[in-house]
């Protein structure tokens, strides 16, 4: 298996899900000692050079979780290449990133909570929502999720197990 030195995390806009997502990686990775290229971006340049979603950032800072410097940008044709895994919050992220992925890429491709354990699972969330229209608690179950996929991958990284 391939080492993995980057990761990219998608999702629609990227101010919610896919900030967060690069946020708890990071977090993560600096924990575990893994020094990994770590970005996000959104299939859409809707908010392109917006700072994630205040809603995201206030949940994140709860735990630690640092998102100085980031804005959203849209996914480029460079990324397919420049990153050994690209993680989409969710199916139609997923389809709209193959549609535009060259073949050779295809493999990098796969969704976040492909990572999760069992337990989120039986929980049924194969995808991460997005709570971007919701009420503000989904901001948490976004967090919650992401949280146990990106301690899913680091080990799996740690044990050459992707």
């Amino acid at each position: 298996m391939k080492q993995i030195s980057s990761v990219l995390f998608v999702c629609m806009g990227n101010i919610c899900r896919s900030p967060s997502a690069e946020a708890m990686f990071r977090s993560k990775s600096l924990a575990a000692s893994l020094d990994i290229k770590i970005d996000s971006a959104g299939t859409i340049a809707f908010h392109q050079g917006n700072s994630p979603d205040k809603r995201s950032i206030a949940a994140g800072i709860k735990r630690g979780l640092n998102f100085d410097g980031m804005r959203a940008r849209q996914v480029e044709q460079t990324d397919f290449a420049d990153f050994d895994l690209i993680l989409a919050a969710d199916k139609q992220n997923l389809e709209d990133l193959k549609r535009i992925c060259p073949t050779e890429y295809q493999a990098k491709l796969a969704l976040i909570l492909d990572f999760c354990d069992f337990d989120y699972h039986q929980k049924a969330y194969t995808e991460v929502p997005d709570p971007f229209y919701g009420a503000g608690d989904g901001f948490e179950l976004v967090l919650d999720l992401l949280e146990n996929s990106c301690d899913q991958l680091v080990r799996r990284i740690q044990r050459g197990r992707l």
